[in-house]
């Protein structure tokens, strides 16, 4: 019995002994999976033999999924962690899995289940408390939405990431909320913003020493850059983000930068050297399925194609990028995600009113039982007043709570119906961009191709470069347009840098006319308008500009916005020849503006005489 006894005591200390290096190995691998991925996968496929549990195996498992997804390995790495989630009923195991299998999704393109898994996340590190981990999945969500075009959803989760990273002075997370706003940015435009905040997390992950993220901050910048115009500068990010993924072996991001240097082979018309990196990020993409790799690969192909005067190769590929993009981001994808997230958030609402009831009801029982015990079996009349008093309080509560309800339910059909005005909107913006976009820039590309491929009569070639000319200017208008529709409000702040960019371009169009645009300062940012009120404000800057260029032969051009009492004024004023009001016929242009003050009622004013130049004076009521 003695030798029995001592065998079994020596078989739990192996076993036991056995745990402690499975997970010894495990959080050493997490230690540094980040600067050496093969090393750490070694050690955790390792720790899995020793391993001796169903929550250790989850934990291991889930792991190796993270290390895989880093690799760019995501069917690999969803199916680890699908296989952890199934080894464990541990709910911090289980938060760990669905993140990891919603960063998969999100790369593969399936963005509603992607959102579907980051919610079931966030709500177990809400219910734990775990600040770190909120941010974490809210900055993912961020992401999801950021993808989806839905800009404002996404800017809130990435700034309640950033305040809580803020807070725990986490620099990884503060690097991948920079990172992700400032691709925010750069989709709408404000590339020095973008540039700035990029830098900002690339300087982080350098501090960090963090591979990865030092990659893919490198490839952000190398991208501003090319919008910039800044060739040189953004082959240079790109070519440093390629040696560093190929260093810890991300060939994802390998895939992503060189499908980033062949688009600005392309354009600076180096086909030759760009075949081999479509090529390459091609057979990555595919070998990986990241959807945004193999979208740029096929557009790659479809411009490097028309670059070399193929026209139907470069047909066949475009129709292949558009018919990819439909089949992963359908009509349906916002309806679900919006979906997803009204469903969360009235879950998290009804379990706080669950908790409210149960509390109330513990405390009328705390009442109804002191009370018993002090009155005990006093006088009848008493006992019925005191149960009296208890049924009223009682019902007062229920009536208060059901209003509560009411009051909730209300917010969220107003919340539902918000969402689905969005989507409408996004739905009309994608197919303007994505089919007459598309349609519009082909004709431009062929118009080009009709002139520089044939020996065309003079006459013929002016007349297709002013319809290649107008047709540019219809893009840059659906541009605008899209602009507006995208934004249910539009801020002071984004009209005014809106109107700076169209100045910006007036003033390199013009170099004999000098531009001024004065703001006061008692004009607040946090002025908002209706996207119809904001649209026909620029438009009507955009006209008088227009005419005075046109017209007045002016020399100085001045745009400002002022503050007179409860009203905004608008003054847009030239230099040049002027006009007598009194004799001119007012045209097209002026009726425009005064047409589209009225829509925004607001008054119109226009000061005109000969060789004095022009004033047109725009008022309209603010709320300050």
């Amino acid at each position: 019995m003695k030798h029995i006894l001592t065998l079994l005591l020596l078989f739990v200390s192996v076993a036991v002994f056995s745990q402690e290096q499975a997970l010894k190995l495990n959080d050493s691998a997490m230690s540094f999976y980040k600067t050496d991925s093969k090393l750490a996968i070694a050690l955790l496929e390792e720790s899995l033999t020793k391993a001796s549990n169903d929550k250790d195996i989850a934990i291991i498992k889930n792991n190796l999924g993270i290390v895989y997804r880093d690799l760019g390995e995501f069917e690999k790495s969803k199916a680890l962690s699908s296989e952890a989630i199934l080894k464990t009923q541990d709910s911090i195991t289980l938060a760990s899995a669905y993140n990891n299998i919603g960063v998969t999704n999100r790369n593969l393109g399936l963005y509603d289940a992607s959102l579907e898994y980051y919610l079931k996340a966030l709500a177990i590190y809400e219910e734990k408390k775990m600040a770190k981990e909120i941010a974490t999945a809210s900055n993912n969500i961020g992401l999801v939405y950021s993808y989806s075009g839905i800009n404002d959803k996404a800017i809130t989760y990435h700034l309640k990431a950033k305040a809580v990273f803020e807070k725990l002075d986490d620099k990884k997370g503060i690097s991948e909320v920079y990172n992700n706003i400032a691709i925010i940015y750069a989709n709408d435009g404000n590339l020095k913003e973008a540039l700035d905040y990029f830098k900002h997390s690339l300087n982080i992950e350098y501090a960090l020493q963090d591979k990865k993220g030092i990659a893919e901050s490198t490839n952000n910048v190398g991208a501003v850059y090319y919008y910039l115009e800044e060739i040189d500068s953004a082959l240079v990010y790109f070519q440093k983000s390629v040696t560093v993924e190929k260093s810890i072996g991300n060939f994802v991001g390998v895939g992503a930068s060189y499908n980033n240097i062949a688009q600005v082979l392309i354009e600076k018309n180096r086909t030759s050297e760009a075949k081999k990196y479509i090529d390459s990020a091609y057979l990555y993409s595919r070998k990986y399925k990241t959807v945004s790799d193999i979208e740029a690969s096929l557009m790659n192909y479809s411009d490097y194609y028309e670059a070399k005067s193929d026209s139907k190769k470069a047909l066949e590929y475009y129709k292949k990028y558009t018919a990819f993009k439909d089949s992963i981001l359908n009509l349906d994808t916002n309806s679900k995600i919006s979906e997803l997230e009204i469903q969360y958030q009235t879950e998290k609402k009804e379990k706080e009113i669950l908790q409210q009831r149960a509390d109330l009801a513990e405390k009328e029982l705390h009442i109804n039982t002191k009370n018993t015990q002090i009155i005990g079996l006093a006088i009848l009349a008493v006992v019925l007043s005191v149960l009296g008093y208890l049924l009223y309080k009682q019902q007062k509560l229920r009536n208060k709570q059901l209003q509560k309800e009411s009051e909730l339910k209300e917010a969220l059909t107003k919340i539902e119906t918000q969402n689905r005005l969005q989507e409408q909107r996004l739905t009309i913006s994608r197919d303007l961009h994505d089919n007459i976009g598309a349609q519009l820039t082909f004709i431009i590309s062929s118009l080009d191709n009709l002139k520089y491929g044939f020996t065309l009569p003079e006459k013929l070639g002016s007349k297709l470069k002013t319809i290649s000319e107008f047709t540019t200017a219809t893009i840059y208008e659906l541009r605008d347009t899209i602009w507006a529709m995208n934004k249910s409000e539009i801020s002071f702040e984004d009209l005014q840098s809106r109107i700076s960019n169209f100045i910006d371009k007036a003033n390199h169009a013009s170099d004999v006319v000098n531009f001024s645009f004065k703001v006061d300062e008692s004009l607040s940012n946090t002025l908002v308008f209706s996207s119809v009120e904001g649209m026909n404000i620029y438009r009507i800057i955009q006209e008088a500009v227009n005419n005075a260029l046109k017209y007045a032969h002016a020399k100085n051009i001045q745009i400002s916005f002022q503050k007179e009492n409860k009203n905004l004024v608008l003054t847009v004023k030239d230099d040049g020849v002027g006009f007598d009001q009194n004799t001119i016929e007012l045209g097209n242009g002026l009726n425009n503006m005064k047409k589209r003050a009225h829509e925004i009622q607001a008054s119109f004013t226009l000061k005109a005489s000969p060789q004095q130049g022009a004033t047109i004076v725009i008022q309209k009521e603010i709320n300050t």
